[in-house]
């Protein structure tokens, strides 16, 4: 499987228009014998939308088949609105107007949402900016409280602005800064595909700007774009559409619009390039180096936007595409990319491959033939129906939950001004033709309007890709006129509506059988969405990898669709693309798990193809050497991540040589000793029926799944002995250590404290859980509260609870500036203790118990979710039906168990600290700290060994 481990997109392609997705006509088989799936269509998204005399707009989307109502506050204020000299402002601001009003103290919002089961986040973009909560939906009220308060009466203070501009800058080493491909994605890409729009500078910014900034232009930002003129409401969930108008009516109808309205349109055009350019970018720790190009494109709206979206998916989307079978899977590149983001008044295409060292130049040369074989020739009807498919495909998946369907529209209006693009859109999609495909490829990916990029390890240096055009004036804001809000005194706030009553949902029922052969299934009907997952879960995963052969699991389970009896991996995956399905294979420390999501109108079809997979892949020796190269070049890349070192330190001096201690992803050096009979040894022997198990949920009934599985895997049987699986595969626990990984030049650091904790099947798991809760979950956990909120110290600061069969692991993480990581370590160490000392009360763990059975729910609402869940189980030893237990159990867990468990784990002196980073930056503090520090060179860790370092032979 040729996933992508190391490229995140600079955009999606354009906007993800989608929608409920259902099979028509009947299939067809090409030249070559392969049958291709019948042409996937969608109906409209159903909502209704009104407007306010005050200019707010407002759109219901009904779904009285969940618990929860997603509230979201869109406004038509993006990155191309911030003002001269200020890159990054409508991204910092969206920072600041979460924060505080005259009712809501600091972060309040967070409160209100973690503590009755909801979560809440906000984004930015080139075109907008949204604020969203979803929660059960007895809170419809409250969150529209709280958007009135944003909107009406936020306050925007020198506390609130200096403290979020200091997120914000770490938001931007942690994204930016440390990756390796930071740069390449936020900087150079956009700094060369315009020349004249706002859309050239970084939407996160620069430090030089942010620093820039005053707290006057925050001022002046939110008086001269925010308002309800400018913004439109999303409700999607379980309410009563005329309580809904009632409620906006109460809450929004009052607000006055802006009354001095500044347009948020842009009215430069974008000009055509005046021939072609290359620029050679370098920057610190890139592993490989970047071969592309970048060509200015056209608005979401333009005539051309549906068949560049066709192209690019040809061009990278899924796995049979023209850039990983002519890059990646001929050994040229380790990963390969193209984009076409399209907004409200441009947009541009970059396609871009990270090569492998000694064959860059090949690399380069193959993207040109296949650019010019776009250019040149009509694509094949098969190969435009798949790419069809997949967008389609991509839609049914995401507007599987209401949720899913509201941000459809949101993104949809505010990329075009019209929510119905989201479905207009995709209809154009179904009417793109080859020669639409050929016509958009010669004009848009013309070589003479391209900017060739190449990108590589070295020196950073801004003036090496700068734009030869000159960076236009964006112009400023008029100051701020409207006097300075403050938090009002505690007798004097207005406090947030209570709960209404709430909506009587029942669970999906879940339904055990078993095949014909006595393979046990889990069936439940989660939805009325027409697509449906499958799970196919074996036991055994990494712990059952030889010493010195970690990945074996992995690679077994990721390349099993490369090839079985005479079909190869570019086959499959045509088929898979073609019927509109998503194929997977993963394995983790205690098993494997295959996952099919497909339509359901093509279950049948795809479930035979994964049948196949399953029980007869063959790993052909071309696919696995090219694979395994490229996972090994993969590994390399992500030692230069700290994040991804220190967690992978972690487990080694956590687990040592015991079966836990295995990295189920590999390293270099046991990769290298991996072959291909030890991948059909695996599946022989750990895919097998006398420990499988199938879990089947989404928009099927319960009889349909198992009719499925059992035309799937009914007759299986094999010959074949079952692998051996080892009980107490954690070992004993080892001692302490505090490890610093040094990383000379890294952006940032990574602080990663571990412990090791019970089995997920413990009596004290649960509440553990809990405690876990207090300690970091959220945004409303101790740590993200004391290192990002009080201290602007880290974009974020989190644990959580690795589950495993045999033992598992609390973990703490958070990444910051070289020179504030022992500030951090400190901060974790301490907060642990807390925990370990004072007793937790009934109030916090009320609250904390109902965020972790509402993150649960949430999860619950879709079929890959439902799944993940009831596999995870599975793995674990533990029974399915625990799956829908879980707000039982926990209510079980009172104070006493709670702190019982906290006292039995949370030992700050019995954690292993990791520290990965410059460490001439913060070792002197650190040793402050902690005793008996190692300190290892990067180019001398070995994750094999449980001392992490290489022996030298001599």
């Amino acid at each position: 499987m040729l996933r992508n481990f190391l490229l995140a997109g600079t955009a999606a392609l354009g906007l993800a228009v989608s929608a409920p997705a259902f099979a028509h006509n009947n299939g067809h088989t090409d030249g070559h014998g392969v049958e291709h799936a019948s042409e996937l269509t969608a109906p409209p998204i159903e909502y209704t939308m009104w407007t306010l005399e005050n200019g707010l707009r407002v759109i219901a989307v009904r779904d009285d088949g969940t618990s929860t109502v997603t509230t979201s506050l869109w406004y038509e204020i993006g990155s191309k609105n911030d003002p001269q000299g200020r890159s990054g402002f409508s991204h910092l601001f969206e920072h600041i107007s979460s924060r505080k009003t005259e009712n809501m103290p600091y972060n309040l919002i967070y409160s209100l949402t973690a503590d009755v089961g909801g979560t809440r986040n906000a984004s930015n973009w080139v075109d907008r900016t949204n604020y969203f909560e979803q929660v059960p939906a007895a809170y419809l009220e409250t969150m529209l409280w709280t958007h009135r308060e944003r909107m009406a009466n936020l306050v925007v203070d020198e506390q609130v602005f200096e403290t979020e501009r200091g997120v914000v800058k770490e938001e931007l080493r942690q994204r930016v800064l440390a990756p390796p491909y930071g740069r390449l994605q936020r900087f150079i890409i956009p700094e060369n595909a315009y020349d004249l729009m706002p859309h050239r500078r970084a939407g996160i910014g620069s430090i030089a700007d942010l620093d820039a900034a005053s707290f006057e232009d925050a001022r002046a930002f939110y008086e001269a774009y925010y308002g309800p003129d400018t913004a439109t409401l999303i409700v999607a969930g379980n309410f009563e559409l005329e309580t809904l108008r009632a409620l906006v009516d109460q809450y929004f109808a009052d607000i006055p619009a802006r009354s001095d309205p500044i347009s948020t349109a842009v009215e430069q055009f974008e000009p055509e390039i005046d021939g072609p350019r290359s620029i050679h970018a370098t920057a610190p720790n890139v592993p490989l180096p970047v071969i592309g190009g970048v060509w200015k494109g056209q608005a979401i709206t333009h005539e051309d936007a549906p068949a560049i979206r066709v192209l690019m998916t040809l061009l990278s989307g899924g796995e049979n595409n023209r850039l990983a079978n002519a890059l990646v899977r001929k050994g040229l590149a380790v990963e390969a990319s193209g984009n076409a983001p399209m907004f409200r008044e441009a947009g541009h295409l970059n396609v871009y491959a990270l090569a492998r060292p000694d064959k860059i130049e090949a690399a380069g040369e193959a993207l040109d033939v296949e650019l010019a074989k776009l250019r040149a020739e009509l694509v094949s009807p098969e190969e435009l129906a798949e790419a069809k498919s997949e967008i389609v495909a991509s839609s049914l998946r995401r507007r599987e939950t209401a949720r899913g369907r509201a941000f459809e529209l949101g993104e949809a209006l505010m990329a075009s001004g019209d929510p119905d693009y989201a479905d207009r859109g995709l209809r154009l999609i179904t009417k793109v033709t080859a020669s639409d495909v050929l016509r958009v490829a010669q004009r848009y990916l013309d070589p003479e309007r391209r900017v060739t990029i190449n990108y590589s390890s070295g020196p950073e240096d801004a003036a090496s890709y700068a734009n030869p055009v000159p960076m236009p004036d964006f112009g400023t804001l008029p100051a701020a006129s409207a006097p300075i809000r403050s938090v009002k005194p505690e007798e004097a706030r207005e406090q947030p509506p209570g709960p209404a009553k709430a909506p009587s949902i029942a669970p999906p029922k879940m339904v055990q059988s078993a095949l014909s052969n006595g393979i046990p299934v889990i069936t439940a009907q989660t939805g009325n969405v027409p697509i449906a997952t499958v799970s196919i879960v074996f036991p055994g995963g990494s712990k059952t990898d030889p010493q010195e052969h970690d990945g074996i699991a992995e690679l077994a389970a990721s390349l099993a669709a490369s090839g079985y009896h005479e079909v190869d991996a570019q086959t499959i995956a045509a088929r898979f693309e073609s019927l509109g399905a998503n194929f997977s294979g993963e394995a983790d420390n205690d098993g494997t798990i295959f996952s099919l999501t497909a339509p359901t109108a093509n279950l049948a079809e795809a479930g035979e193809l994964v049948a196949h997979i399953v029980k007869g892949a063959l790993y052909p020796d071309e696919e696995f050497l090219r694979e395994r190269a490229r996972r090994i070049e993969t590994l390399r890349v992500t030692m230069t991540d700290p994040t991804g070192v220190s967690r992978r330190a972690a487990r080694t001096a956590l687990y040592g040589d015991a079966p836990y201690g295995s990295h189920p992803q590999g390293t270099p050096e046991s990769l290298a000793n991996i072959n291909r009979s030890d991948l059909l040894y695996h599946r022989q022997h750990f895919f097998h029926p006398e420990r499988m198990q199938i879990v089947i949920s989404g928009g099927l009934t319960s009889d349909d799944a198992l009719a499925a599985a059992e035309a799937m895997f009914g007759d299986w049987v094999t010959p074949n002995g079952v692998g051996l699986i080892v009980d107490d595969a954690g070992g004993e626990a080892l001692a302490p250590r505090t490890i610093v990984v040094d990383m000379p030049g890294s952006g940032q650091a990574a602080i990663f404290v571990a412990l090791r904790a019970p089995a997920r099947g413990a009596e004290n798991f649960d509440a553990l859980q809990i405690a876990n809760a207090v300690l970091g979950g959220g945004s409303s956990g101790r740590l993200f509260e004391e290192i990002r909120t009080k201290r602007s110290l880290s974009y974020g600061a989190y644990s959580r609870i690795e589950g495993h069969k045999d033992g598992s692991l609390l973990t703490a993480r958070a990444q910051t500036r070289n020179e504030t990581a022992d500030e951090v370590a400190a901060i974790m160490l301490t907060e642990i203790s807390r925990l370990n000392e004072e007793d937790l009360g009934q109030e916090l763990l009320d609250r904390r118990r109902t965020y972790l059975d509402g993150s649960y729910g949430r999860v619950m609402e879709t079929s890959a979710g439902f799944n993940s869940i009831v596999s995870g189980l599975l793995l674990h030893g533990l029974p399915a039906s625990d799956a829908s237990r879980l707000a039982d159990r926990l209510a079980k867990v009172d104070s006493a168990a709670a702190n019982a468990a906290a006292r039995s784990v949370l030992n700050a002196d019995q954690a292993t600290l990791v520290v990965v980073g410059e460490a001439a930056k913060f070792l002197d503090d650190l040793r402050k700290i902690r005793d008996n520090i190692e300190v290892i060179g990067l180019d001398d860790l070995d994750l094999s060994n449980p001392s992490l370092r290489k022996v030298i032979e001599e």
